[in-house]
Protein backbone atom coordinates (compact mmCIF):
# COMPACT_ATOMS: atom_id res chain seq x y z
CA UNK A 1 0.00 0.00 0.00
CA UNK A 2 1.36 3.27 -1.17
CA UNK A 3 0.89 6.60 0.57
CA UNK A 4 1.40 10.28 -0.30
CA UNK A 5 1.02 13.24 1.44
CA UNK A 6 0.98 16.85 0.04
CA UNK A 7 2.96 19.68 1.88
CA UNK A 8 5.18 17.49 3.19
CA UNK A 9 7.83 20.20 4.08
CA UNK A 10 4.80 22.47 5.38
CA UNK A 11 4.56 23.41 9.04
CA UNK A 12 1.78 20.27 9.34
CA UNK A 13 2.95 17.84 6.89
CA UNK A 14 6.64 17.83 8.27
CA UNK A 15 4.73 16.09 11.34
CA UNK A 16 2.30 14.02 9.44
CA UNK A 17 5.46 12.67 8.01
CA UNK A 18 7.35 12.43 10.95
CA UNK A 19 4.65 10.84 12.69
CA UNK A 20 3.72 7.93 9.71
CA UNK A 21 7.50 7.26 9.38
CA UNK A 22 7.28 5.77 13.73
CA UNK A 23 4.77 2.89 11.83
CA UNK A 24 5.30 2.51 8.42
CA UNK A 25 7.94 1.51 6.37
CA UNK A 26 9.41 4.63 4.50
CA UNK A 27 8.85 2.52 1.38
CA UNK A 28 5.34 2.46 1.62
CA UNK A 29 5.28 6.50 2.01
CA UNK A 30 5.77 9.05 -0.93
CA UNK A 31 5.39 12.70 -0.54
CA UNK A 32 4.15 15.82 -3.26
CA UNK A 33 6.55 18.82 -2.91
CA UNK A 34 6.69 22.12 -4.87
CA UNK A 35 10.81 22.01 -4.08
CA UNK A 36 11.78 18.26 -4.36
CA UNK A 37 15.30 19.79 -3.20
CA UNK A 38 13.71 20.67 0.28
CA UNK A 39 12.88 17.16 0.89
CA UNK A 40 15.92 15.36 0.72
CA UNK A 41 16.53 14.82 3.96
CA UNK A 42 13.28 12.58 3.20
CA UNK A 43 14.72 11.08 0.60
CA UNK A 44 17.66 10.12 2.13
CA UNK A 45 15.83 8.19 4.31
CA UNK A 46 13.89 6.01 1.58
CA UNK A 47 10.71 8.15 1.67
CA UNK A 48 9.64 8.98 -2.58
CA UNK A 49 9.98 12.25 -3.03
CA UNK A 50 8.19 13.64 -6.42
CA UNK A 51 7.58 16.90 -7.32
CA UNK A 52 3.81 17.92 -7.64
CA UNK A 53 2.58 21.80 -7.73
CA UNK A 54 -1.08 22.10 -7.11
CA UNK A 55 -0.97 24.72 -9.60
CA UNK A 56 0.48 22.52 -12.29
CA UNK A 57 -2.15 20.22 -12.68
CA UNK A 58 0.00 18.25 -15.50
CA UNK A 59 2.95 17.46 -12.71
CA UNK A 60 0.01 16.20 -9.96
CA UNK A 61 -0.88 13.18 -12.50
CA UNK A 62 2.60 11.74 -11.97
CA UNK A 63 2.93 12.91 -8.66
CA UNK A 64 -0.25 10.95 -7.71
CA UNK A 65 0.19 7.95 -9.71
CA UNK A 66 -0.38 4.38 -7.94
CA UNK A 67 -1.16 5.97 -5.25
CA UNK A 68 -3.43 4.25 -3.20
CA UNK A 69 -3.96 6.19 -0.02
CA UNK A 70 -3.60 10.42 -0.42
CA UNK A 71 -3.64 13.35 2.14
CA UNK A 72 -4.80 16.28 0.77
CA UNK A 73 -3.18 18.97 3.23
CA UNK A 74 -4.86 22.09 2.80
CA UNK A 75 -2.74 24.63 0.62
CA UNK A 76 -1.94 28.42 2.04
CA UNK A 77 -3.47 31.56 0.07
CA UNK A 78 -6.27 33.36 -0.06
CA UNK A 79 -9.84 31.80 -0.71
CA UNK A 80 -9.21 31.66 -4.54
CA UNK A 81 -6.04 30.57 -4.99
CA UNK A 82 -6.89 27.72 -2.33
CA UNK A 83 -10.41 26.80 -4.15
CA UNK A 84 -8.47 26.73 -7.68
CA UNK A 85 -5.53 24.65 -6.07
CA UNK A 86 -7.27 21.98 -4.30
CA UNK A 87 -9.59 21.63 -6.89
CA UNK A 88 -6.93 20.75 -9.23
CA UNK A 89 -5.48 18.54 -6.67
CA UNK A 90 -8.87 16.41 -6.30
CA UNK A 91 -9.26 16.34 -9.98
CA UNK A 92 -5.68 14.71 -10.53
CA UNK A 93 -6.62 11.96 -7.70
CA UNK A 94 -9.76 10.88 -9.67
CA UNK A 95 -7.52 11.04 -12.38
CA UNK A 96 -4.81 8.65 -10.81
CA UNK A 97 -7.42 6.03 -9.51
CA UNK A 98 -6.25 6.89 -6.41
CA UNK A 99 -8.61 4.86 -3.46
CA UNK A 100 -8.75 6.96 -0.42
CA UNK A 101 -8.50 10.57 0.27
CA UNK A 102 -7.91 12.40 3.40
CA UNK A 103 -7.87 16.06 3.60
CA UNK A 104 -7.06 18.73 6.28
CA UNK A 105 -10.45 20.43 6.64
CA UNK A 106 -12.11 23.27 9.10
CA UNK A 107 -14.45 22.88 12.31
CA UNK A 108 -17.97 22.14 10.94
CA UNK A 109 -17.06 22.90 7.55
CA UNK A 110 -20.16 22.91 5.36
CA UNK A 111 -21.85 25.12 7.91
CA UNK A 112 -19.40 27.00 9.69
CA UNK A 113 -19.56 30.91 9.11
CA UNK A 114 -15.64 31.23 9.50
CA UNK A 115 -14.73 33.02 6.06
CA UNK A 116 -12.12 30.48 6.35
CA UNK A 117 -14.62 27.81 5.76
CA UNK A 118 -15.80 28.38 2.28
CA UNK A 119 -12.35 26.65 0.93
CA UNK A 120 -13.04 23.72 2.79
CA UNK A 121 -16.70 23.30 2.15
CA UNK A 122 -16.00 23.03 -1.77
CA UNK A 123 -12.99 21.01 -1.29
CA UNK A 124 -14.84 18.22 0.40
CA UNK A 125 -17.63 18.19 -1.74
CA UNK A 126 -15.30 17.90 -4.88
CA UNK A 127 -14.15 14.74 -3.29
CA UNK A 128 -17.78 13.51 -2.68
CA UNK A 129 -18.38 14.16 -6.30
CA UNK A 130 -15.85 12.08 -6.96
CA UNK A 131 -16.89 8.73 -5.69
CA UNK A 132 -13.22 7.71 -4.06
CA UNK A 133 -13.74 7.08 -0.78
CA UNK A 134 -12.73 9.64 1.80
CA UNK A 135 -12.06 11.14 5.69
CA UNK A 136 -12.45 14.72 6.17
CA UNK A 137 -10.22 15.94 9.11
CA UNK A 138 -11.86 19.02 10.40
CA UNK A 139 -9.27 20.68 12.14
CA UNK A 140 -10.47 23.09 15.36
CA UNK A 141 -7.64 25.81 15.56
CA UNK A 142 -3.68 24.96 16.43
CA UNK A 143 -2.00 26.11 19.77
CA UNK A 144 0.32 27.44 17.50
CA UNK A 145 -1.39 30.18 15.76
CA UNK A 146 -1.10 32.11 19.20
CA UNK A 147 3.03 32.25 19.54
CA UNK A 148 2.59 36.12 18.42
CA UNK A 149 0.16 36.83 21.63
CA UNK A 150 2.54 34.48 23.79
CA UNK A 151 5.78 36.44 23.12
CA UNK A 152 3.65 39.86 23.24
CA UNK A 153 2.50 38.26 27.13
CA UNK A 154 6.25 37.05 27.96
CA UNK A 155 7.27 40.63 27.01
CA UNK A 156 5.07 41.99 29.35
CA UNK A 157 1.97 43.22 26.88
CA UNK A 158 -1.63 42.13 28.14
CA UNK A 159 -3.36 39.15 26.15
CA UNK A 160 -5.60 41.21 23.69
CA UNK A 161 -8.69 39.90 21.92
CA UNK A 162 -12.23 40.65 20.30
CA UNK A 163 -13.78 37.22 20.95
CA UNK A 164 -15.14 38.17 23.59
CA UNK A 165 -16.30 34.81 25.87
CA UNK A 166 -16.21 32.40 22.44
CA UNK A 167 -14.56 29.21 23.42
CA UNK A 168 -12.09 27.24 20.84
CA UNK A 169 -10.32 23.77 20.49
CA UNK A 170 -6.98 24.79 21.08
CA UNK A 171 -4.75 22.03 19.93
CA UNK A 172 -1.35 21.52 19.24
CA UNK A 173 0.26 20.75 15.78
CA UNK A 174 1.30 17.64 16.64
CA UNK A 175 -1.81 16.05 17.87
CA UNK A 176 -3.78 16.87 14.61
CA UNK A 177 -1.02 14.94 12.72
CA UNK A 178 -1.03 11.85 14.88
CA UNK A 179 -4.49 12.02 13.79
CA UNK A 180 -4.06 12.68 10.42
CA UNK A 181 -1.28 9.95 10.17
CA UNK A 182 -3.44 7.26 12.07
CA UNK A 183 -6.34 7.55 9.96
CA UNK A 184 -3.60 7.91 6.58
CA UNK A 185 -2.21 4.23 7.81
CA UNK A 186 -5.43 2.76 9.36
CA UNK A 187 -7.97 0.86 8.13
CA UNK A 188 -11.81 1.24 8.60
CA UNK A 189 -12.03 5.32 7.75
CA UNK A 190 -13.93 5.45 4.48
CA UNK A 191 -16.59 8.14 4.13
CA UNK A 192 -16.09 9.83 7.59
CA UNK A 193 -15.86 13.27 9.22
CA UNK A 194 -13.71 13.67 12.34
CA UNK A 195 -14.36 17.12 14.27
CA UNK A 196 -10.72 17.71 15.87
CA UNK A 197 -11.07 19.74 18.82
CA UNK A 198 -9.08 19.94 22.54
CA UNK A 199 -11.05 20.83 25.43
CA UNK A 200 -13.00 24.38 24.45
CA UNK A 201 -11.56 27.13 26.13
CA UNK A 202 -12.35 30.98 26.55
CA UNK A 203 -9.62 33.74 26.02
CA UNK A 204 -9.35 34.25 29.69
CA UNK A 205 -8.92 30.24 30.25
CA UNK A 206 -6.05 30.01 28.12
CA UNK A 207 -5.19 33.18 28.99
CA UNK A 208 -5.04 31.96 32.93
CA UNK A 209 -3.35 28.69 31.88
CA UNK A 210 -0.75 30.96 30.22
CA UNK A 211 0.21 33.30 33.23
CA UNK A 212 0.45 29.19 35.20
CA UNK A 213 2.66 28.28 32.98
CA UNK A 214 5.09 31.73 33.46
CA UNK A 215 4.55 31.97 36.76
CA UNK A 216 2.88 35.32 36.91
CA UNK A 217 -0.81 37.18 36.33
CA UNK A 218 -2.19 37.34 32.54
CA UNK A 219 -4.36 40.59 32.08
CA UNK A 220 -6.55 40.05 29.01
CA UNK A 221 -7.49 43.29 27.41
CA UNK A 222 -11.10 42.49 25.70
CA UNK A 223 -11.78 45.24 23.06
CA UNK A 224 -14.08 45.68 19.99
CA UNK A 225 -13.04 44.91 16.68
CA UNK A 226 -12.00 48.16 15.27
CA UNK A 227 -10.00 48.55 18.86
CA UNK A 228 -8.48 45.07 18.02
CA UNK A 229 -7.57 46.01 14.60
CA UNK A 230 -5.97 49.29 15.69
CA UNK A 231 -3.57 47.21 18.57
CA UNK A 232 -2.71 44.72 15.64
CA UNK A 233 -1.49 47.99 13.21
CA UNK A 234 0.44 49.24 16.18
CA UNK A 235 2.17 46.07 16.49
CA UNK A 236 3.24 45.34 13.18
CA UNK A 237 0.61 43.53 11.08
CA UNK A 238 0.67 43.83 7.54
CA UNK A 239 -2.09 45.96 6.59
CA UNK A 240 -3.78 43.04 4.02
CA UNK A 241 -3.73 41.00 7.41
CA UNK A 242 -5.32 42.82 10.05
CA UNK A 243 -8.75 42.47 8.12
CA UNK A 244 -8.27 38.47 8.56
CA UNK A 245 -7.58 38.38 12.29
CA UNK A 246 -10.37 40.58 12.94
CA UNK A 247 -12.69 38.32 11.06
CA UNK A 248 -11.21 35.04 13.04
CA UNK A 249 -11.77 36.88 16.63
CA UNK A 250 -15.62 37.73 14.97
CA UNK A 251 -16.11 34.38 14.26
CA UNK A 252 -14.88 32.79 17.63
CA UNK A 253 -17.15 35.52 19.63
CA UNK A 254 -20.08 34.32 17.28
CA UNK A 255 -19.09 30.24 18.34
CA UNK A 256 -17.76 29.21 15.30
CA UNK A 257 -15.28 27.19 16.46
CA UNK A 258 -17.97 26.08 19.47
CA UNK A 259 -17.82 22.47 18.97
CA UNK A 260 -17.15 19.77 21.38
CA UNK A 261 -15.93 16.61 20.24
CA UNK A 262 -14.28 13.14 21.20
CA UNK A 263 -12.91 12.62 18.06
CA UNK A 264 -9.07 12.69 19.11
CA UNK A 265 -9.51 9.73 21.05
CA UNK A 266 -11.38 7.89 18.99
CA UNK A 267 -8.42 7.90 16.86
CA UNK A 268 -5.43 7.88 19.14
CA UNK A 269 -6.99 6.74 22.22
CA UNK A 270 -5.97 9.20 24.59
CA UNK A 271 -7.43 13.47 24.89
CA UNK A 272 -5.09 16.16 23.49
CA UNK A 273 -1.82 17.03 25.07
CA UNK A 274 -3.24 18.99 28.50
CA UNK A 275 -3.32 22.48 27.66
CA UNK A 276 -0.67 23.46 30.31
CA UNK A 277 1.62 20.79 28.96
CA UNK A 278 0.92 22.27 25.76
CA UNK A 279 1.67 26.07 26.46
CA UNK A 280 4.81 24.72 28.66
CA UNK A 281 6.11 23.38 24.98
CA UNK A 282 5.80 26.58 23.33
CA UNK A 283 6.80 28.85 25.75
CA UNK A 284 10.01 26.70 26.07
CA UNK A 285 10.64 26.44 22.00
CA UNK A 286 9.98 30.50 21.83
CA UNK A 287 12.49 31.12 24.82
Amino acid sequence: MKMLVTGATGKLGTIVVETLLKSVPASDLAVSVRDPEKAEGLRVRGVEVRQGDFDRPETLDAAFAGIDRLLIISADGDNETRIRQHTNAVAAAERAGVKFIAYTSATNANESKLFLAEVHRVTEQAIVKTGIPYSFLRNNWYLENEIASIQGVIAGAPWVTSAGSGKVGWALRQDYAAAVAAVLAGNGHDNTIYELSGKLMTQEELASALGTVLGKEVLVQQVDDAAYADIMKGAGVPDFVIPILVSIQQAIREGALELESNDFEKLFGRPTTPISEALTQLVNEIS
